[in-house]
């Protein structure tokens, strides 16, 4: 008789599983990995790998995902919403950065392979971006109720996309080790269309 596992067994085996697919990749890189070896890597049978992913790019996006909540958890948490973004926006940034480069190998690897993932990679990739946009428009909008300036989802994005770029080209460097150096470029690049949201007259900008 087959008895399932229990949701902490289940949950437990998907926690190991995701940190095998970080731990293989570092070494190995992800097209070298199989799911053989991620599952000898978390100590279970393929069948348990199986039961959690029916890939070893679904694993990975998995672990992609992971990686990026918890980035946008430390950005949360370095960030007073009691007050200005402005006060804020380097130390945050920096913590943020500091985060993602405190493993560069597999920050490395998630960057640049989830890329090649087609459809489904993209997709992952664009949530991610999505949800660390609707952030950045929650804080700057709820910063300055009474103000005209609306920081529109589109140019949330944008910021999303400009930063993510400059981390791109200091992997692409091998510099993923040292992403808190990008805080400057990146802190003046959001306060930039941040503050050009507003207009130079202080009009809000159409958010089209």
């Amino acid at each position: 008789m087959v008895t399932a596992a229990s949701p902490s067994d289940a949950t437990e085996h998907r926690r190991r599983l995701l940190d095998a697919m970080a731990a293989v990749v570092a070494r190995k890189g992800y097209a070298d990995t199989t799911i053989a070896d991620l599952a000898a890597e978390a100590r279970v049978s393929r069948r348990t790998f199986y039961e959690h992913f029916q890939t070893k790019a679904q694993c990975l996006i998995a672990l992609y995902e992971a990686a990026s909540g918890q980035a946008l958890r430390v950005l949360k948490d370095a960030i007073d919403p009691a007050r200005d973004w402005h006060a804020q926006l380097g130390d945050a940034l920096r913590a943020y950065l500091g985060a993602l480069a405190s493993n560069p190998v597999l920050l490395s690897t998630l960057f640049i392979a989830i890329l090649g993932l087609g459809p489904d990679g993209l997709a992952a990739r664009r949530r991610a971006n999505e949800q660390i946009a609707a952030f950045i428009v929650r804080v700057v909008n709820a910063s300055a109720p009474t103000t005209p300036r609306a920081l529109p989802a589109s140019l949330a994005m944008a910021i999303v996309g400009g930063i993510n770029e400059l981390i791109l080209a200091a992997v692409e460097r091998g510099e993923a080790a040292q992403l808190t150096q990008l805080t400057p470029s990146a802190a003046a690049f959001a306060r930039a269309v941040i503050d050009g949201a507003a207009g130079p007259a202080g009009a809000q900008t159409s958010s089209v």
